[in-house]
């Protein structure tokens, strides 16, 4: 049992026994009746310290958690809350309070119908009941897609991380005629651009499949899995989007950005590594330092006009000729006018 768990096992207990009006607790017997909760949790002998119970009476008493509870020592010996009515469960909640705890709760409703969050569905609802924020309008909206494809896979993958099992999955990219078998390791869950990726070992590589291409998925009981123990933050740290390559150092990429839209990229880096080469009244020289992967190259695509990559050169060339490839296909493009 984790010690966070163990703490608050132990305040339900002081609780109980320090605002029982029938009977005296010297502190021996709040140990025991901590040592008695936590046996019945855990189901194994388990002692309190008296150091452990003391510094829970310290904290219950200031301000740390909230509680301020009024413990009163008397006659020298017995341990008891000065107000009678006082449970570290009735603390009141300010109009302030509130609204914060139903602002949280209006996030968490914007996933309760994605399967990984389901099991909160009755958390949230009595969150709901107990600050009345029932058919209050949602004031924060994060972008999701509901309709999105294969998010009816994140529970198997999702088990099948925790739980270190090996999946067979049948896949279909964009390019390919014809479905394919997969037997993968499953590493991470990785969500960009509002799609879902599965970061997986397939054959001593690593892949990221989407979840919008798995036709159906497996588990192979028969095989040993093969954990890579990933680190989602360090895997990731040198790239844009989700795919990662084993060979490819990362880059220095150097760009330019025209003063209207230099803002935009300082306050929303394209990547952690983001400095500023340079500005002046036409724009700003920006450099992020990341391997070159197709999620970069749509990202600066996507600002069009209004910034040009200086370095490296490849890159800046295969730019370059998508841009012209896009002029060509509006140039010879005829549309009927509908006027």
């Amino acid at each position: 049992m984790s010690s966070n768990k163990n703490a608050l096992i132990r305040y339900k207990t002081l609780d109980k026994c320090l605002k029982n009006k029938y009977r005296k607790y010297t502190l021996d017997d709040l140990i025991d009746a901590c040592s008695d909760a936590l046996f019945e949790f855990e189901g194994k002998e388990s002692y309190v310290s008296r150091r452990t119970v003391q510094l829970d009476l310290q904290n219950m008493r200031s301000e740390k958690f909230g509680y301020e509870a009024p413990i009163e020592v008397y006659d020298r010996k017995y341990y008891r809350y000065s107000d009678p009515e006082y449970s570290i469960h009735n603390i009141s909640v300010n109009e302030s309070d509130l609204k914060a705890m139903n602002n949280a709760v209006q996030i968490l409703k914007q996933f309760k119908d994605f399967s990984m969050f389901k099991e909160m569905n009755g958390v949230i609802q009595k969150l709901e009941d107990s600050i009345h924020s029932t058919g209050q309008k949602s004031i924060i909206h994060l972008d999701k897609n509901e309709q999105l494809k294969g998010l009816e896979h994140i529970d198997i993958l999702y088990d099948s991380i925790s739980n270190k099992k090996v999946l067979n999955i049948l896949y279909r990219s964009f390019t390919a005629r014809e479905s394919s078998s997969y037997t993968v390791h499953p590493q991470l869950l990785k969500e960009f651009n509002n799609r879902w990726f599965l970061i997986c070992l397939h054959k001593g590589k690593m892949y990221n499949l989407a979840l919008d291409r798995m036709e159906k998925i497996d588990l192979k009981e028969d095989t040993e899995y093969i954990d890579k123990d990933l680190d989602g933050d360090e895997y990731f740290k040198d790239i844009v989007g989700v795919t990662v390559s084993e060979t490819l150092a990362p880059r220095n990429v150097i760009f330019f950005v025209d003063s209207s839209n230099a803002p935009y990229v300082k306050t929303k880096p394209l990547h952690r590594s983001q400095e500023i080469v340079s500005e002046n009244e036409e724009g700003t020289v920006f450099k992020i330092r990341v391997q070159i992967n197709f999620e970069l190259e749509r990202l600066l695509l996507g600002f069009g006009e209004c910034l040009i990559v200086h370095q490296p050169q490849k890159l800046r060339l295969k730019l370059q000729d998508k841009f012209k490839a896009g002029y060509r296909n509006y140039e010879n493009l005829i549309v009927p006018d509908d006027n």
